[in-house]
């Protein structure tokens, strides 16, 4: 009987297209050859052993085995699926080359088998059968858990240099070098220390968002001023996300924080699991916590830019009394008023509403605010309830500090108890009742010092004393800038100090916090507004197509006498009540 010969039969004694893939977990290790020119040499002598051709080389320099997305991993993928196929094995010297992750073996495998390409190991050569499979199962598992115990004791020892004040090996941040701090056989150990030529610039953006060099600048316009400059992050443009980075980073203010950040996930792993570093400081502590509380303040999200850069001086804080909504200009010819956004958007019968002109209350708030919030004797009322309310306060932490100050001295004096009985020989050092007891007592104490930490940054470091010259300073500082301040840095500081101007046809009520005016009696007075002027309404006023400097400027100081003295609607009342303060 003859047996017909299937077309697509093949031969399995044929010569075969390999490809190798390989692969070292560290830069470190590429660098230094260890291990990726003897797979490649074991790979061609594999293939002039069994007749096959070696056609193409995947090299994979420090990339790890768990990792999914390497890039020349991905690129052989993609390679194989191609018609026809370019090779019929991929070889690897061993499984762990290929993947140390289960899963991403299991689907890279079938995305290979799809095309018809095998993998095959040179030291740990399968049969083609159920054994081999189950084999090749166990192998795999075995590397992953060995890539996952190796993982836990290199965590643990990062940790502990960390712990030791050591630099990990990560790229400094920016302003930082790190450096050979000592040597302890062939490890060198690094610390961080300032780059000077980089700290400048560090410091700079610092000023540039608190105002010191004049304006405030937002996070873009810090970019842009330095980009505009010629300076570079590194030699390349700064970005926003640079300057974001920088403002927010602890590490310039001398704590530099480690194990923030799970590396698979992104994730932010709990704040007790974090490890605090020393590092040089570029700026103070005050000076980055000052910021810190800036960025907070003008999120986005609290206030949106549009309020920011009106020309209106009370945009954003101004509310219509008959229903709660804000209150937005209007104008007509030559007239402006504050109107009730409510009525204009939903019409009568959202608000009866009322548009009062906006000479008249922008100059009430004023001078209500100079002659009564911000007189000496009125300050003294309006703070001294909030500092009694601050006293006691301040004197409840104390307590509670004292009280977790004391807890944590009989939890260490218990551990050193347990030591003692162990060097006495009263206990065993292998009582599994010891191993517990230490472990409860060292979780109790870690928990403690936490909450002393937390409860420490929170305790002034003095009681501040409230005095009639810094009252004075106050007063001075604020009718000063309200009545000679430029417009945006008036309506800055109005909304430093007040929350809401509540508007109706008889009354203007104002409130804010008391806080604000108590910290700003105590401390030094802040040399600028909490606010930044993102942009400036100054661009072509006229508008028209042939713009003219002289012309624009003309127009521009035009429409600021806007109004006066001609209302066409009835006076609205100016008195001003400042209502309850929190």
């Amino acid at each position: 009987m003859r047996h017909k010969h299937h077309p697509l039969a093949v031969d399995p004694f044929a010569p075969k297209r390999v490809a190798v893939y390989a692969r070292v977990s560290t830069t470190r290790q590429a660098e230094a050859d260890l291990s990726i020119p003897d797979q490649v040499k074991q790979a061609e002598d594999w293939c002039s052993r069994l007749g096959h051709k070696l056609v193409k080389q995947y090299i994979e320099p420090g990339a790890s085995g768990t990792d999914d997305s390497r890039p020349v991993f991905s690129e052989m993928l993609d390679d194989a699926k191609v018609t026809p196929k370019p090779f019929d094995i991929v070889l690897v010297h061993s499984l762990s080359r290929f993947a140390r992750d289960g899963l991403i073996y299991a689907l890279a495998k079938r995305a290979l088998s799809k095309s018809g390409i095998s993998i095959q190991s040179i030291s740990q050569p399968l049969n083609d059968d159920s054994t081999g499979e189950m084999v090749e199962s166990i192998i795999v598992a075995f590397d992953s858990f060995t890539s996952k115990e190796i993982g836990k004791h290199t965590s643990r020892a990062m940790k502990e240099n960390a712990r030791q004040g050591f630099w990990n090996g990560s790229r400094p941040p920016f302003g930082y070098d790190a450096i050979e701090a000592e040597r302890r056989g062939d490890k060198v150990k690094k610390k961080l220390a300032i780059n000077e030529a980089e700290a400048i610039v560090v410091r700079r953006v610092f000023d540039l968002y608190r105002g010191i060099e004049g304006p405030q600048y937002g996070v873009k316009a810090t970019a842009s001023k330095l980009n505009g400059e010629g300076v570079t992050f590194r030699g390349k443009p700064f970005m926003i996300s640079n300057i974001h980075r920088i403002l927010t980073a602890e590490t310039y203010a001398g704590r530099h924080w480690f194990n923030v950040t799970d590396t698979k996930t992104g994730a932010t792993r709990p704040q007790a699991e974090w490890i605090a570093v020393d590092v040089p400081p570029i700026i103070t502590r005050d000076t980055f916590e000052l910021v810190q509380n800036q960025l907070a303040d003008r999120a986005p999200q609290k206030i949106a830019a549009r309020i920011v850069s009106s020309p209106t001086l009370l945009t954003g804080i101004a509310e219509c009394a008959h229903c709660g909504a804000g209150m937005t200009l209007r104008t007509g010819k030559g007239y402006r008023y504050y109107a009730c956004a409510g009525r204009a958007q939903k019409g009568p019968t959202r608000c009866g509403g009322c548009a009062v002109p906006m000479p008249k209350v922008d100059a009430a708030v004023l001078d209500t605010l100079a002659s009564q919030i911000f007189a000496p004797d009125r300050l003294v009322d309006l703070v001294s309830g909030y500092l009694e309310q601050d006293k006691a306060e301040a004197h409840r932490n104390r307590t509670q500090l004292g009280q977790l100050k004391a807890d944590l001295t009989e939890t260490e004096g218990a551990l050193n108890r347990l030591v003692s009985m162990v060097e006495k020989g009263l206990m065993d050092v292998d009582d599994p009742t010891l191993a517990e007891r230490l472990k409860a007592l060292k979780a109790k104490r870690r928990d403690l010092q936490n909450q002393i930490e937390t409860t420490s940054t929170s305790q002034p470091a003095q009681q501040a004393r409230l005095t009639e010259a810094k009252l004075v300073k106050l007063s001075t500082a604020m009718r000063t800038g309200l009545a000679n301040a430029d417009p945006d840095m008036r309506k800055a500081y109005i909304k430093l100090f007040v929350d809401k101007v509540i508007v109706s046809k008889t009354e203007i009520r104002l409130s804010g916090p008391k806080g604000v005016l108590a910290k700003a009696a105590l401390e030094t007075l802040p040399n600028t507004p909490g606010e930044v002027i993102t942009f400036v309404r100054k661009w072509r006023p006229v508008g028209d197509s042939n713009p003219c400097y002289r012309r624009e400027r003309a127009a521009s100081w035009a429409s600021r006498r806007t109004g006066r003295g001609r209302l066409c609607l009835p006076p609205a009342p100016a008195g001003v009540k400042p209502g309850r303060r929190r």
